[in-house]
C-alpha cells in the first residue's frame, strides 16, 4: 500500500510494466486507467478484509439491501476521495505526464439501473459505509445497461446497447466459491416424510442455472469501513436440462443478466423479468444463509443478526424463498419459519401508481417457480384466514387485501404481509400509502407503517462534484461540515452577507459555463450562461409532466411570435430524460422537445430569449455537471404521484430554487426553506382528489385561448412534420381526459414562471434564497436517512471501525 506520491509513482510504473509489458510512457490510456483502478481497489482491500472479520468476530448484525438497481456512477474519483488519497494520486500521475481527468473520463457509469430507485440505493451504500454501518447491496451483474440513448436528426430517441463493461469492471472481484444453484420450471413431487413425520418436497425436471458472485467494495469516507455490493452473474450449470438443445439453454441463461428491465410488452419479456427477480433473491439469500451458518451454526437467531430491506416490489420473492430455505432445507415448522421471515424482512414502497405495483399472472409464477407458488398460496390462505377472523363481517376486505386474486399474485400485498416494517420515502407519500393504497392493511398492522424521507450523499452530490461551491462554504463556515453535514446549517448565519451572495453567484456562473461548454460539445447548441438555467432532469413519464414544461415553452414562443413587444428575461430550458423503449407517449414527448428546440433556437424573432436543450443519455455522470449549474429545479409532478424524488434534493443542495408542486419531498423542502425561497404552484393532493370526479380537460381548454393554441400546435405546429408525430400525446390529453391535470395546473404554472423571472432579477435576494436552500439541505443527507433506518427498522449499530 503506497503512503506517498513517490511510492505511488513507483508502484504504478511497476504494475504497468508487469501487466502490459511496456514502460508507462508507452502505455495506452486504457492500460493506465485499468492499472489505476486495480491499484485503488487493492489499496482498499485490507480495509475490506478487516471489515468482514471485525463484523464476524464481533457477531455484529448486518443489513442487506436487495434492489434491482444500483446506479453507482463512476467510482474512481469517489473512491480516491473517500480513501483520502486523491491528491497523492493526482500529483503522482501529473509528474508522469498523465492527466487524472483523462483517466476519470475513461470509466463508464455502471449500467446497473434506470432511475431514482438505483440512485437512491447508491447513496445509501455510500452513507452506510461512511458512517461505519455494516450494510451491503445485492443485485444482478447486468451485461448491458438499460440502453444508451441517441437522438436522431428528427429528434427521435434511438436505443443502442449500453456497453458499460467494454473495458471490464475494475472494481469487481469474481468469487466462484460463492456460486449457488437456482432452479426454474419443473414440478414438485412429495417426497418421503422425515423421521419426525414432516412432509418433504422435491423439485424435479427443473432447469438449473448457476449464480456466481462478483463483489464490489463500497468504500466509506473517513473510515476504514468497507462494505460489499454483490452482483450476481448467471452461468450455465453442470446439470443440463433434459429435452432442450444446449445452445437454446445457453441463450436463455445469458438472457437473465443481459440488461435491466427487459421489455415486458410480451409474455417472454414478462417471464424474463420474473426470472431475473427470483434469480438474484435466491442467490442472495443462499449466500447470506451460508455465511450466517458458518458464523453461528444455527438459523434460530437469523432475524437477530440479519436485516433485509426490499427496495420496491422487485425483490419481494425473497419472502417465500426464505420460507422455502427454512422449511425445505432446514426443516423448520411453518410458524417458526414465518416468524424469522417477518422479523428479517422490511419493505420500502416507492410508488402510488397502480400500474407500478407489480402483479404477476398466477400461471407465470406457478410454471416458472412451482415451489415458490405453493408457498405463496399457503401464505395467502393463512393471511385470509387471519383477516376473516379479525373482520368477519367485511367480505370485500378479503378481496382487497388478498395476495392472490383475479388470477394474479399481488406483490405489494405479499410484501406488506411478510415484512415487519413498511415505509414510504417522503412524509406525504407515507401518509398516502397509509390512507389510500394500504389503508386496509393498516387496520391489521398499524405499527408496521412508517416514513423514511429519502436523502442523497453529499459527498458525491456536493463535495466531489461541485468543488467551487464546497470551497466557498468552507471559506465561510469552516471545513467541519464536510464530515458533520448537520453543520451546514451554520451557513444561515451568513445568508444576508452581500459579499457572500456575490461570491455565490460567481460560483454558479462558473458551473453554468462548464455546463454550457458540455452542451456545445454534445448538442452543438450555444447557450448563454447569464440566462436562467431552468432544468428538468428525470425519467420521462406522464405523471412527471415534462409535457407541462413543454406547454409553457410553446406558450412563450407563440406569445413572442404574435406580440413583437413581448419580452422575457433570457431563459435556457434544459431537459434530460430517458423513455422506456416501449413507452410511445414518452418517446413522442422527447421528439417534441427536440423539434421545439430546432425551431425556437433558430428563429431570429426569439432574439435569444429562449433556448431549448435536450441532453441525451442522462446518467449519474451527466447529473454531476447538470445539477450544480441549475438556477431553477423543475419538480412539477401531479400532486400525490411522486413518492419522494431525490433530484429535488440534489438541485437544492447545489443552490437551485425549487419550482414545484406540493408533491413528494417538495413538501418538506417547502417547509424547511419557506415559501419565499421556493415557488410552489398547482393543485394539492386534496384538491386533485376533489376535482377528479368532475374534471374535464375541455372545460379548461375552452376557457383559455393559450391552451387551445398549444393543443392545436400538436397537430399543425411548426414542430410537426405530419399530424401523426404526436398523436399519442394528443390522445392521452383527450381520450385519457388529461389524467395528470396539465390543463388544470397550466395557468398556475405560467404564473410560477413569472414569479421566478421577477425574483431572479433581484440578484442579491435570489442569491440569499439559494444560500438558504443550501443551508437547509443538510436534512436531505442520506446519512440522516440511513441513521433512521438503522435505529428504527434494522436495529444495527456502527461497527466501531474507524
Amino acid at each position: 500500500m503506497f503512503k506517498n506520491k513517490e511510492e505511488f509513482k513507483k508502484e504504478f510504473c511497476l504494475q504497468i510494466e508487469s501487466e502490459f509489458g511496456r514502460p508507462v510512457q508507452d502505455a495506452h490510456k486504457t492500460e493506465k486507467y485499468l492499472t489505476l483502478g486495480k491499484m485503488v481497489r487493492e489499496y482498499a482491500s485490507l480495509n475490506w478484509i478487516d471489515s468482514k472479520y471485525t463484523v464476524s468476530n464481533n457477531a455484529e448484525k448486518q443489513m442487506y439491501y436487495f434492489s434491482m438497481e444500483f446506479l453507482m456512477g463512476r467510482l474512481l474519483t469517489n473512491n480516491l476521495m473517500n480513501l483520502g488519497i486523491y491528491n497523492i494520486v493526482k500529483e503522482g500521475l501529473a509528474e508522469l505526464d498523465i492527466d487524472i481527468n483523462e483517466l476519470e473520463d475513461m470509466e463508464s457509469d455502471a449500467g446497473l439501473g434506470n432511475g431514482g430507485l438505483g440512485r437512491l440505493a447508491a447513496c445509501f451504500m455510500d452513507s452506510l459505509a461512511s458512517q461505519s454501518y455494516s450494510g451491503h447491496g445485492n443485485c444482478i451483474r447486468y451485461q448491458y445497461g438499460l440502453f444508451k440513448q441517441l437522438i436522431d436528426e428528427n429528434g427521435n430517441q434511438i436505443e443502442v446497447p449500453d456497453q458499460w463493461l467494454k473495458l471490464g469492471n475494475v472494481w469487481e472481484v469474481r468469487k466462484p466459491k460463492h456460486s449457488f444453484d437456482v432452479k426454474f420450471w419443473g414440478r414438485i413431487e412429495v417426497g418421503a416424510p422425515t423421521p419426525e413425520g414432516k412432509m418433504t418436497f422435491n423439485h424435479v425436471d427443473c432447469e438449473h442455472v448457476t449464480a456466481v458472485a462478483y463483489d464490489v467494495p463500497i468504500i466509506g469516507a473517513n473510515t476504514r469501513q468497507t462494505n460489499t455490493l454483490r452482483l450476481w452473474n448467471a452461468e450455465a450449470s453442470n446439470i443440463l436440462p433434459k429435452n432442450k438443445d444446449f445452445r437454446q439453454y445457453l441463450a436463455e441463461v445469458s438472457e437473465i443478466c443481459l440488461n435491466v428491465y427487459p421489455d415486458d410488452s410480451t409474455e417472454a419479456g414478462k417471464m424474463l423479468r420474473l426470472k431475473q427477480q427470483y434469480f438474484f433473491v435466491c442467490a442472495g439469500l443462499a449466500a447470506i444463509v451460508k455465511q450466517h451458518l458458518n458464523t453461528y451454526g444455527t438459523l434460530d437467531n437469523f432475524a437477530d443478526k440479519i436485516a433485509i430491506q426490499l427496495n420496491d416490489t422487485h425483490p419481494v420473492l425473497a419472502i417465500p424463498e426464505l420460507m422455502r430455505i427454512l422449511m425445505d432445507d432446514y426443516r423448520y415448522e411453518w410458524d417458526d419459519a414465518w416468524k424469522i421471515v417477518v422479523n428479517t424482512m422490511a419493505y420500502t414502497n416507492h410508488t402510488v401508481l397502480a400500474e407500478a405495483l407489480e402483479k404477476w399472472p398466477v400461471d407465470y409464477v406457478r410454471r416458472l417457480l412451482p415451489r415458490i407458488y405453493m408457498i405463496i398460496e399457503e401464505i395467502n390462505r393463512r393471511w385470509i384466514k387471519e383477516v376473516s377472523e379479525r373482520f368477519p363481517n367485511d367480505p370485500d376486505l378479503l378481496k382487497r387485501v388478498a395476495i392472490i386474486a383475479d388470477d394474479r399474485v399481488y406483490m405489494a400485498n405479499l410484501a406488506v404481509v411478510g415484512s415487519h416494517s413498511i415505509n414510504g420515502v417522503a412524509r406525504i407519500h407515507s401518509e398516502i400509502i397509509k390512507n389510500d393504497i394500504f389503508k386496509d392493511f393498516v387496520k391489521m398492522y398499524p405499527d408496521r407503517f412508517n416514513n423514511k424521507t429519502n436523502g442523497i450523499t453529499q459527498r458525491r452530490w456536493l463535495l466531489y462534484s461541485n468543488p467551487q461551491l464546497t470551497d466557498l462554504i468552507s471559506e465561510t463556515i469552516g471545513p467541519e461540515f464536510k464530515t458533520d453535514f448537520d453543520k451546514l446549517i451554520n451557513l444561515m448565519d451568513h445568508v444576508d452577507d452581500e459579499k457572500l451572495q456575490d461570491k455565490f453567484m460567481a460560483v454558479k456562473l462558473e458551473r453554468k459555463k462548464i455546463l454550457a461548454d458540455y452542451i456545445k460539445k454534445t448538442c452543438n447548441i450555444d447557450v448563454d450562461p447569464n440566462s436562467i438555467f431552468d432544468v428538468q432532469a428525470k425519467r420521462l413519464h406522464a405523471y412527471k409532466r415534462q409535457l407541462l414544461n413543454v406547454f409553457h415553452i410553446i406558450y412563450l414562443y407563440q406569445r413572442i411570435k404574435s406580440d413583437p413587444s413581448f419580452t422575457i428575461y433570457p431563459r435556457t430550458f434544459i431537459f434530460a430524460a430517458k423513455a422506456a423503449p416501449a413507452y410511445v407517449f414518452a418517446k413522442q414527448v422527447i421528439k417534441l422537445i427536440n423539434q421545439l428546440g430546432k425551431i425556437i433556437n433558430n428563429d431570429p424573432d426569439v432574439k435569444g430569449m429562449i433556448k431549448v436543450v435536450f441532453i441525451p443519455n442522462y446518467s449519474v455522470s451527466i447529473a454531476e455537471i447538470l445539477m450544480n449549474a441549475a438556477d431553477v429545479s423543475e419538480q412539477i409532478s401531479t400532486a400525490g404521484k411522486e413518492a419522494s424524488g431525490t433530484g429535488n434534493m440534489k438541485f437544492m443542495m447545489n443552490g437551485a430554487i425549487t419550482l414545484g408542486t406540493l408533491d413528494g419531498a417538495n413538501v418538506e423542502i417547502d417547509e424547511l426553506v419557506g415559501r419565499e425561497n421556493d415557488v410552489i404552484f398547482g393543485l394539492t393532493v386534496e384538491e386533485v382528489e376533489k376535482l377528479k370526479p368532475v374534471y374535464h380537460y375541455y372545460d379548461y381548454m375552452n376557457a383559455d385561448e393559450r391552451l387551445r393554441n398549444i393543443y392545436n400546435s400538436l397537430i399543425n405546429g411548426p414542430w410537426c412534420s405530419s399530424n401523426n408525430d404526436y398523436r399519442r400525446v394528443y390522445e392521452d390529453l383527450t381520450l385519457a381526459n388529461d389524467e395528470y391535470f396539465l390543463f388544470a395546473d397550466f395557468d398556475s404554472y405560467v404564473k410560477a414562471h413569472e414569479e421566478i423571472e421577477r425574483r431572479y432579477q433581484d440578484r442579491h435576494a435570489w442569491a440569499k434564497s439559494c444560500l438558504i436552500n443550501i443551508a437547509k439541505s443538510a436534512y436531505f443527507s442520506s446519512d440522516r436517512t440511513i441513521r433512521q433506518y438503522c435505529e428504527e427498522i434494522w436495529n444495527i449499530k456502527p461497527t466501531g471501525i474507524k
